[in-house]
């Protein structure tokens, strides 16, 4: 199997945003078109805080599953608390992905008009500060998202603010999740069936566990192999679209563990960045080849969100 080099995908410094932003914002835009995929290391999360997120999920999917059910929602697509194992299946897919996990949504004001579809966030009382800890994952999730997002901007030539604006209150979505180990054959289960994601871009830590891949061009599944500690950056279905596909959603996966690895249970965190619900998902002029017509539709970020969640099956 080809492996990802350097020459490839981009691996980049979230510092070089600010150093050299023309270059930086090239580099990535150029791996987005190519791959879907970038990695970026000095992204400003703490590694202090990224442990003690990873230690707080992994006590919480450590509890019984009777205690985890408390926090299961039924249809409510999974947006806040637990879902179990046997749920989300990738789209076209017979077989259900091998994970559990759990969302925590965006924090909204008293009498916000997105509170009817982003409802208040639950927490386990059993692990302590586990709100705490991943209230404040989420902010700085949020703020290296909108870098990022500044970059494409920048990349696309387009106010480099307008994403500002767009992803302000946006429905994204920080999960926690949980690959147990395998010790018997799993059949047509694997980890994370091919997929693309529905948002803006994801921001993804603890890749560094082998598993991930991306599907190329060519039709070839690479692995995506960041070193610990950075973040893998894609772009979601919602940017496609309003892009009229010069970045692409790639379709990803992740397999099974080979077998010196399958007795290890695999923890990752991906944030998936939204826009806001009421934005109008329709290609951006500076990216419509005079004379042609877009490629999509438009559509508003939340109808295109149920769309999507109805189709693997979390809503």
């Amino acid at each position: 199997m080809a492996s990802i080099t350097a020459n490839q995908i981009a691996s980049v410094s979230l510092k070089d945003a600010d150093h050299d932003p023309e270059v930086f914002a090239e580099k990535l835009g150029r791996s987005f078109e190519d791959y879907g995929f970038a990695i970026i290391a000095d992204h400003g999360i703490p590694d202090a805080l990224i442990y003690r997120a990873e230690e707080k999920a992994k006590a919480f999917f450590a509890l019984p599953d009777d205690v985890k059910n408390k926090y299961r929602v039924p249809g409510s697509g999974g947006a806040r608390g637990y879902t179990p194992f046997g749920i989300e299946t990738a789209k076209g897919a017979k077989a259900h992905d091998l994970k559990e996990f759990w969302h925590v949504g965006r924090d909204l004001p008293e009498g916000h008009p997105f509170r009817d579809h982003m409802p208040d966030n639950l927490w386990p009382a059993e692990v302590p500060s586990f709100k705490d800890t991943f209230q404040e994952l989420y902010a700085t999730f949020d703020a290296a998202g909108l870098k990022v997002l500044k970059a494409i901007a920048r990349y696309l030539k387009i106010d480099e603010d307008y994403f500002e604006d767009a992803v302000r209150y946006g429905n994204s979505v920080l999960r926690a999740l949980h690959y147990p180990p395998q010790k018997e054959p799993t059949g047509e289960h694997i980890r994370a069936g091919a997929h693309e994601d529905i948002n803006a871009i994801t921001l993804l830590l603890g890749a560094e566990e082998a598993g991930l891949e991306l599907l190329t061009r060519d039709g070839r599944w690479i692995p995506v192999s960041p070193k610990p500690g950075e973040l893998v950056i894609n772009i979601g279905d919602m940017l496609q679209r309003l892009t009229n596909g010069v970045l692409r959603s790639t379709s990803h996966r992740v397999v099974n563990p080979t077998p010196d690895r399958a007795s290890h249970a695999r923890y990752s965190m991906p944030f998936f960045l939204h826009f806001r619900s009421d934005l109008l998902i329709d290609a951006l002029p500076e990216t419509v080849p005079a004379g042609e017509q877009p490629k999509w539709s438009p559509i508003t970020a939340n109808d295109y969100l149920q769309e999507r969640l109805r189709e693997i099956k979390l809503v």
